[in-house]
């Protein structure tokens, strides 16, 4: 190797790396535009490019924009079938779209290809309960509270799930663990879970003493 294609050869690569980088990481800038620069013009394809979609398939997602963010989960899993992250986001998509088969299948492929998170479980849970499937969606939380017993939300969720099939007893247990747990990024899992300790305590039929004679 000559002495001038040394300074060649690192150029080369510290390009290919931002390009690299580029790709991996567009959607974490609020901006589709960037990830839609790189799958008009990069020269990576195949399955790498599938983050680019990914990206900006996420970028939609988190404005709602649960169409555009499905078409764009699409293509990515289309390059990257093993992907499970992939299944789950397009899960969501579908779930906040009303498509709730189609999103419990999603999460089902998810957790085959990844069994460990508990989030694609505790997500298919709110799926399942939203069809009614009530049984399906406990399962579906208490192998999240398994796999992270520190998630409040999860506890929240299977608690709601409890109440709604009027198991009381285990709702309120679900509610006060909720309220132990740290409550996240916001106190909403926590005032939720006050809120309905409250309701089933007014629920409480009220002891009446017999007076004594």
């Amino acid at each position: 190797m000559t002495r001038a294609a040394v300074p060649l050869l690192i150029v080369l690569g510290v390009a290919i790396g931002l390009s690299t980088h580029t790709v991996v990481n567009c959607g974490d800038e609020d901006e589709p535009d960037i990830c839609s620069a790189v799958i008009g013009f990069s020269p990576l394809r195949g399955s790498l490019i599938a983050f680019a979609y990914e990206g900006r398939g996420r970028i939609a997602l988190r404005h709602g924009d649960n169409g555009r963010a499905i078409a764009d989960f699409n293509e990515a899993i289309h390059l990257n079938p093993n992907r499970a992250s992939l299944y789950r986001d397009r899960a969501q998509a579908y779930r906040q779209n009303g498509e709730l088969d189609l999103a419990i299948a999603d999460y089902d492929e998810a957790i085959a290809l990844d069994p460990r998170p508990a989030m694609p479980y505790r997500e298919r849970g709110l799926a399942l309960a939203a069809k009614g499937d009530l049984d399906r969606a406990i399962l579906s939380y208490s192998t999240a509270v398994r796999l992270d017993p520190t998630d409040a939300q999860a506890r929240l969720d299977r608690g709601l799930a409890f109440l709604a099939r009027g198991q009381v007893d285990d709702a309120r247990a679900d509610f006060e663990a909720a309220l132990a747990l740290p409550p996240g990024k916001d106190g909403r899992v926590h005032d939720t879970a006050r809120a309905k300790l409250a309701e089933l305590t007014r629920a409480e039929p009220t002891e009446v003493s017999t007076p004594q004679r």
